[in-house]
């Protein structure tokens, strides 16, 4: 059966240098940690790291991977998971699908499968993560 869990997020993103290494990937390429504080159905930290690409222009196309390890608990259900994000922007028109990775969950987490969706509303972050957990170890 599949559950939806809701909620807020708070991100802080920290660039990870390219400049001196290669100062012309540094251009159009990005490297950050991802930070989160999550709230709602899902209280939970994550840490991750995800890499960029952009066109640099003001209708912008890029693209970006991430992982990130989300820690906490899940309607009363304590234990981890990962998330794989891979996002596309085509001239301003984003695509972004996050996954649990298969096989990623732990304790009362284990055999959870599911896609984790990211809304911005005047700044702010919320979420809506529709999942499955099977109980079969």
């Amino acid at each position: 059966m599949q559950i939806r869990a809701n909620g807020t997020f708070d991100v802080k993103m920290t660039p990870q240098g390219w400049a001196e290494s290669q100062p012309e990937a540094a251009k159009t390429l990005g490297r950050f940690l991802i930070d989160k504080q999550i709230h709602g159905d899902l209280e939970a930290t994550t840490q991750g790291q995800m890499l960029a690409c952009c066109d640099g222009k003001p209708s912008s196309s890029g693209a970006y991977v991430a992982i990130e390890r989300v820690t906490g608990t899940l309607h009363g259900r304590s234990g981890s998971f990962a998330l794989c994000h891979v996002g596309l922007i085509a001239q301003g028109a984003p695509e972004l699908t996050i996954k649990v990775v298969p096989g990623s969950g732990t304790d009362e987490l284990h055999g959870i499968a599911g896609e984790f969706r990211i809304k911005r509303d005047e700044g702010k972050h919320s979420y809506e993560f529709d999942y499955t957990l099977t109980t079969e170890q």
